[in-house]
């Protein structure tokens, strides 16, 4: 390629280019010089107390299940992106699977974040402090869709505890110190620059990652990322290798992200999303032309779901969306998070090119409902050392409600995991929960509760299905 016959020459001008600098320049200036810290042994001697060890357990029969059920948007993720943390397995399939990563302490009350895929799917965890015995730890909440999970441990005594920093300030070239347990190496120290801010790594449809240099293994996820006052401003998640190990391109979540996740996990369990119920499309310059637009600015609505918070406020297929509030759009994923940041009820405006005309459209912003909330809600029966369902929900959207009668009502039966007390007690995939225990449901997180109640009060739960047109009670035993 005509680059690669370029490099010699690039490097030999850089070289010399160095050297002239360095023969004409003087002594580095005074505010320069004292950007540049002398080491980071106090930050890490203060904030290296507040990071943990992560450990899980989880069947090994259970893992693979949940493998060859994988969605196509878990296999679309790039091969050489990676969220990683440490595994380890016996040969044999009935033993158990071991795996590490990291955590921090955001709270004296003994709240810890992590990374969603440290700790999913597991049937217990423990966390460490250096080398002191792990204690367990409850899951409080996770949320796939930013890969960040909550625990809680009882309160340990003079437990250091992380504050959180401000990630929109980091500016790339800025210092930041990585610490966790690459490898099953707790303490460990790795420090670099904010290499890039609000990196896409196509994880889905919210990535807003940091990027850094700061050495990032297996181990590493779920662990703090601070600036050089020792601030929190992102938690270690993914690396881009081609070789499975640290090549110096790390990501992280920032902490506006993973601070405002954590703390609607701390408060009610789950993350509520706003969504508004469209279809978007980029603009290609070929396509702006086509709209008779000046440049590919913008968002093209490609679809508008019936019913949903856009199609009530007018939106049509083929609107130009350019801003929300204030915000400039410059891609669907820019509205997109911006919406799913937003509280459900909150009044969104939006500016639309319609005809070449533009106009103002306020839409209220609803709730997202989707399947990552329902396995979100099938796992709180086993905080408290409880079984799970074994169940993925998914609400009722208009296609399948169009596709199983107009009058259907309740959650329905997407997935159902092997040898789980809902499938030992005939629950199949395509069946609609109406009710659980004569309580009727319409959203996953009320299977849930219904659940944990019937195992705090050591009873099954009574489910009314519907299945094939017919209804049916089911009690399922843990």
């Amino acid at each position: 390629m005509t680059h690669d016959s370029r490099l010699p020459a690039l490097l030999r001008t850089g070289v010399i280019g160095g050297v002239l600098l360095l023969l004409a320049s003087a002594a580095p200036t005074p505010s320069l010089a004292q950007q540049a810290p002398t080491d980071f042994t106090a930050i890490v001697k203060q904030k290296m107390p507040a990071v943990v060890a992560v450990t899980t357990r989880q069947r090994v029969e259970e893992r693979q299940q949940q493998r060859a059920q994988s969605t196509p948007d878990d296999q679309d993720l790039p091969e050489l992106f990676r969220r990683f943390f440490e595994e380890r397995s016996s040969p044999e399939r009935q033993q158990p699977r071991q795996g590490l990563g990291s955590g921090f302490v955001i709270s004296a009350d003994g709240y810890i974040v992590t990374n969603n895929h440290v700790i999913e799917d597991a049937d217990d965890i423990h966390v460490a402090f250096g080398e002191n015995t792990p204690v367990p730890a409850k899951l409080v909440g996770r949320d796939p869709a930013t890969d960040i999970a909550v625990l809680k441990i009882d309160p340990q005594p003079d437990m250091a505890v992380t504050t959180w920093g401000d990630s929109d300030a980091a500016e790339p070239g800025s210092w930041v110190i990585a610490i966790g347990s690459p490898f099953g190496l707790g303490g460990t120290v790795t420090v670099g620059v904010v290499s890039a801010r609000s990196r896409d790594i196509r994880s889905g449809p919210l990535d807003d990652y940091i990027q850094t240099d700061a050495a990032i293994n297996r181990g590493n996820s779920g662990g703090p990322l601070f600036n050089a006052r020792g601030e929190v401003i992102g938690v270690n998640t993914a690396i881009f290798s081609p070789v499975g190990a640290n090549i110096g391109i790390g990501f992280a979540v920032p902490s506006h992200t993973a601070r405002t996740v954590a703390e609607q996990l701390i408060r009610t369990g789950r993350v509520e999303r706003g969504y508004v119920g469209l279809r978007l499309q980029e603009i290609t310059p070929a396509i702006a032309q086509a709209l008779g637009r000046p440049d590919d600015k913008g968002v093209l609505v490609a679809s508008v779901e019936p019913g949903g918070p856009a199609d009530k406020a007018g939106i049509k297929s083929g609107d130009v969306i350019t801003r929300i509030g204030d915000q400039s759009v410059d891609s669907g994923r820019d509205l997109t998070r911006a919406v799913a940041g937003m509280k459900p009820g909150t009044q969104a405006r939006l500016t639309v090119v319609r005809g070449g005309a533009t106009q103002e459209v306020t839409v209220a912003v609803g709730q997202r409902q989707d399947e990552q909330a329902s396995q979100e809600g099938t796992q709180q029966g086993s905080d408290n050392g409880g079984k799970r369902l074994g169940l993925a929900l998914a609400p009722i959207g208009e296609a399948t409600r169009q596709r199983l009668g107009a009058d259907t009502t309740g959650v329905l039966v997407q997935q159902v995991q092997p040898n789980s007390p809902a499938a030992e007690n005939g629950i199949r995939p395509g069946d609609v929960i109406v009710a659980a225990n004569n309580r009727d449901v319409s959203r996953p997180s009320e299977v849930a509760e219904e659940w944990s109640r019937a195992q705090r009060e050591k009873k099954p739960i009574l489910l009314r299905v519907k299945r094939d047109g017919q209804y049916l009670f089911v009690a399922v035993t843990a």
